[in-house]
């Protein structure tokens, strides 16, 4: 494919993406996801926002030393500092970008930077040249470009182009623009940038109106060449882009679209499990190319036409996005080998022998309870190790229930904090209202209660329940996830995930001020 015809996936899952509120990721569980979307052939993984914090500052460093495959892009504003820690942060990468941004709206640069368009320019042709003594892979993102003047951003364009950036971001970022509007900006600006050869027109749209993808497939079909996207279409607010329903439809449309991407499609699936079971936010069902119900048929009248021929329901297989990969592999009576190739095979790896015997313990342990272990079990079940082994100070010792026909359900619940044993019996609405009114008169966080969501990870009456709960309190909100045969005990493991996370885990910094 040559260069020209080439579509760039930008993927901001690891930076973008866990600005949702709760979906804040360690660092194995970046490097894990990262390693994932390499699998998968991304060709530019943006690991996060280095100034942020001394955590993501770690997360990106640990992204650029590990994945060797895909560009590891570190994202910073127009200031010395941050491009400077950006820099220090990608040192290991075998490819690496700096993405530095500024703001160029009328609204952001009056109320947001108090700067005048003149600064604006200067400050951020300054960052694109900094930015280049640590590699010539430059992009530049003007923010809130969907609300900028057309002649401004082709003024700041042009200058940063001269200044040594190769990549160009238009971010729609808080999710105005029309698809045609949008689509007719690049078209204006790669028309009426004197230098607009000299660099690749990238895209990063926001969800807020539900136009994310539309937005982004307008873009290219005028001219961009590299759309920044998410796994799911995680991120703040409503969302980013999507990456699988851009990709395929790219793919799916060759008739439409004159390029195509480098991805290995077959990956989606898996993927986007990794990203769900890691953040704690489920697929919806129908979501397009990754819900569960994406290539499922009940009318007798479509079941009929797909078994006569697969094309007159479905217009792209189900196996080309990874459907097929996840069939049972293991059961009680598979070996410690089968075990990890399979887990290697779904990007997860151990440190030490003895991480490997504990999780195949735990996995002897889940194949007693249910017959059949698929990979969205498996991935559950390392999920559930990683929040154990980093967040041990609360946990769970017994469990006891009692729920009948017109009496109150009670729950017993025995937990240890910091090896301290505490017991209570409380009641409420149900078994799992008792046991989590349990844990909370234990701890007294005082949270409030956001969400609580169960969601089935494979089918069957002995699938395991995954459990997300998100609690606030004083402006901060935090998920907790859990997952067990049990749904009582998958709750309860969920909500002291949570607060452990509240009680005892420093607050994430997330670079709210500096969105693209």
């Amino acid at each position: 494919m040559s260069s020209k015809d080439r579509l760039i996936i930008f993927d901001t899952t690891l930076r973008d993406g866990e600005q949702s509120p709760g979906a804040s990721m360690t660092k194995d569980e970046k490097v894990r996801i990262a390693k994932a979307l390499e699998k998968m052939r991304v060709d530019v993984i943006e690991a996060g926002f280095p100034i942020a914090s001394p955590g993501d500052f770690e997360a990106v460093q640990a992204v650029a030393n590990t994945v060797r495959d895909s560009t590891i892009c570190g994202l910073a504003r127009a200031l010395d500092k941050d491009i400077d820690r950006a820099g220090e942060a990608l040192k290991g990468a075998n490819s690496a970008r700096i993405h530095t941004f500024i703001a160029t709206s009328p609204i952001h640069m009056q109320h947001k930077l108090r700067m005048t368009p003149d600064q604006v320019v200067e400050q951020a042709v300054k960052a694109v040249k900094r930015a280049r003594q640590y590699t010539d892979n430059i992009e530049f993102s003007a923010e809130d470009a969907g609300r900028s003047e057309i002649d401004f951003l082709c003024r700041i364009f042009e200058a940063v182009i001269d200044a040594g950036a190769t990549t160009l971001n238009v971010p729609d970022t808080v999710g105005y623009a029309m698809p045609h509007q949008f689509g007719e900006t690049i078209r204006q600006l790669r028309e009426r940038i004197p230098n607009a050869d000299k660099a690749v027109f990238s895209v990063h749209c926001h969800n807020d109106l539900g136009l994310a993808v539309s937005n982004s497939l307008n873009a290219v079909l005028n001219g961009a060449r590299q759309v920044e996207c998410t796994i799911n279409g995680l991120g703040e607010r409503a969302g980013n882009a999507s990456l699988e329903e851009v990709v395929m439809a790219v793919r799916t449309r060759p008739d439409v679209f004159t390029c195509d991407t480098n991805l290995d499609t077959t990956q989606i699936v898996t993927c986007s499990r990794l990203v769900s079971s890691v953040t704690g936010f489920p697929v919806q069902p129908n979501k397009a190319i990754v819900g569960a119900n994406a290539f499922a048929h009940e009318s007798g009248i479509h079941q009929d036409g797909v078994l006569k021929s697969r094309e007159t329901y479905e217009i792209m297989r189900a196996e080309d996005v990874g459907w097929s990969a996840n069939k049972l592999v293991l059961g009680k009576h598979s070996g410690r080998n089968a075990f990890r190739t399979r887990l290697q095979e779904l990007g997860i790896e151990f440190e030490s022998e003895t991480e490997l015997n504990e999780a195949f313990a735990r996995f002897k342990d889940l194949a007693d309870k249910k017959h059949e272990i698929f990979d969205e079990d498996l991935q559950a079940l390392v999920s559930d190790a990683e929040t154990a082994k980093t967040q041990e100070r609360i946990k769970l010792v017994t469990l006891k229930v009692c729920s009948e026909t017109g009496e109150t359900p009670h729950a017993d619940v025995t937990i240890t904090v910091d090896g301290e044993e505490r017991s209570v019996t409380a009641s409420g609405g149900g078994p799992v209202d008792a046991a989590l009114k349990a844990i909370e008169s234990m701890v007294d966080s005082g949270v409030n209660l956001e969400l609580y969501s169960v969601n089935n990870i494979t089918s069957g009456t002995d699938a395991q329940g995954e459990v997300t709960v998100r609690i606030k309190k004083d402006g901060r909100i935090v998920n907790g996830q859990g997952a067990d045969t049990d749904i009582v005990i998958a709750s309860a493991k969920a909500y002291i995930d949570a607060m452990n996370k509240f009680l005892f885990s420093d607050a994430r910094a997330h670079p709210q001020m500096g969105d693209v």
